[in-house]
């Protein structure tokens, strides 16, 4: 399986992937990666140190001829989102990545790939480890967390690099050159409720939404893919409001940077009320269907009548958990007015759980503004409060503003037109790249960043177009060669 990649050009690239997809590296168990990086500098003789929260720095000289050149920073973070679907069987903590070949693209068996950002930590080693490469000294970067948190970048102090330029390697459309990014910010709401006893004379059912498309919930979120625990909680609301619907358990999403694809819940209906109820339902579930039948073609919305749980919630916080998913915005709050097709803030309503008598509800709010950003925080804050909620805001991260001005922007933009002779596309991007937060502790350094085209990133489908990889090499090979000289 994985033995057709390492056969694809650019070789040394995709020898790296493999290397290091055969690690597991989820956020926040990143001690095996940190440590296969720190073997990978070492063995090559380079400087190599981890800091104080687990970040890899490793230092190379630059090539023969390239001295006076600016030091430049390649950055991409080692962590990846673990995502899988409902029937593949596959253990994220002890397994690696099982990669297949499907035309242009490679993708995973059933699994998110790693390609974000797995092809920018392989690119860096490809030039860390080539003897005919012509680059600048480089301090490699390799960032930690990523993906739930940037803890990785929050952590790294100030004077640590050296490097005036940053070239961060986590974009995922190859015709595109990043000058900025949005900021983000975690809400979390909790609230316990009382478990009753399951009512006699009723009818039990699991209701389970699958088969949605995800994605990445900052670059998909404008695309009006489905949101799992939306459309479930569109479900109970329906079957409350008319049938008195009872609410046993919810599972619904998991990463808050990820569209929910999939949401399970257990409901509890009076048997006299069954007949209607299925009828309006499916109704319901009909019209949800035509309403995402462009978008979410594989879209399964099921009821299975099922053994009666032995509690279920109480009314009262039930109304409320039910109104106050209903009422969160989902989706893009606002558009960029300086920015043209830009989201400037949006919401991923990304985990409910109901189970045990606690329920937990997560959120990611991004936005390039940060006014705009706490103004949603605070909307569904207010929101779930209302229902009596306590509500966390955390994890908040600044955004990239651009720098129209930027000197490695220019050189990359004119490289790029030379190379393909067609503009790229210069943009800020509307996900949680981690140079904002880099920029806090290094002010002065000049970034941008670019890479393949990765699509359907944060889910099971998630695939790297090999044609765009040898495009994106080729690219970044050309602008370690154009790094202008030391002032």
């Amino acid at each position: 399986m994985n033995s057709e990649i390492r056969n694809l050009e650019p070789k040394t690239v995709w020898n790296h992937f493999s290397d290091l997809n055969a690690v597991p590296r989820p956020s926040k168990k990143e001690e095996r990666v940190i440590q296969f990086m720190v073997d990978f500098g070492k063995k090559l003789n380079l400087e190599t140190m981890v800091d104080n929260v687990g970040n890899v720095i490793i230092r190379k000289p630059a090539s023969a001829g390239m001295e006076n050149r600016k030091t430049i920073v390649m950055q991409s973070h080692l962590d990846m989102v673990h995502q899988k679907n409902a029937d593949t069987v596959f253990d994220f903590d002890t397994e690696g990545i099982k990669m297949i070949v499907e035309g242009d693209w490679v993708k995973a068996d059933g699994t998110t790939l790693g390609a974000d950002n797995g092809l920018g930590v392989a690119s860096i080693m490809a030039v860390l480890s080539s003897s005919d490469i012509a680059h600048p000294a480089i301090e490699a970067l390799f960032t930690i967390d990523e993906e739930t948190g940037m803890t990785g970048a929050m952590g790294l102090e100030g004077g640590i690099l050296k490097g005036e330029i940053l070239l961060n390697l986590d974009t995922e459309e190859d015709d595109e050159i990043g000058m900025g990014c949005a900021g983000g910010v975690d809400i979390t709401a909790r609230r316990n409720y009382t478990e009753e006893a399951t009512p006699e004379n009723t009818t039990s059912f699991e209701i389970s939404v699958t088969g949605l498309n995800g994605g990445h919930s900052g670059m998909d979120i404008h695309k009006g893919l489905g949101n799992a625990n939306k459309i479930m909680n569109r479900l109970l609301f329906d079957g409350f409001t008319n049938f008195g619907l009872r609410v046993s358990e919810i599972n619904g999403g998991s990463l808050r940077n990820a569209i929910p694809r999939e949401s399970f819940a257990t409901v509890v209906i009076d048997s006299v009320s069954k007949e209607p109820f299925l009828y309006e339902l499916n109704e319901l579930i009909n019209n949800i269907k035509a309403e995402f039948s462009s978008l979410e073609k594989n879209l399964s919305i099921e009821l299975k009548e099922v053994t009666s749980p032995k509690n279920v919630m109480d009314l009262g916080v039930q109304e409320g958990l039910i109104k106050s998913v209903y009422a969160s915005l989902n989706g893009v709050y606002r558009m960029s007015p300086d920015i043209e097709n830009l989201v400037e803030t949006s919401n991923n309503v990304a985990r409910v759980i109901v189970k045990d008598g606690a329920i937990k509800i997560g959120c990611l709010t991004r936005s390039s503004s940060e006014t705009n950003k706490w103004d949603l925080a605070n909307s569904l804050r207010a929101t779930f409060e209302l229902a009596g909620f306590d509500v966390e805001l955390s994890g908040s991260y600044p955004g990239w503003l651009p720098n129209v001005n930027s000197e490695i922007l220019k050189i990359v933009t004119d490289l790029y037109i030379k190379l393909h002779n067609e503009k790229p596309h210069v943009a800020a991007c509307h996900a949680g790249l981690e140079c904002g937060i880099l920029g806090q502790n290094y002010p002065e350094m000049d970034m941008v960043s670019f890479g393949p085209n990765i699509r359907g990133a944060h889910s099971p489908d998630e695939r790297a177009q090999i044609s765009s990889t040898q495009k994106y090499w080729a690219f970044l090979l050309e602008i370690l060669k154009n790094i202008p000289a030391r002032n």
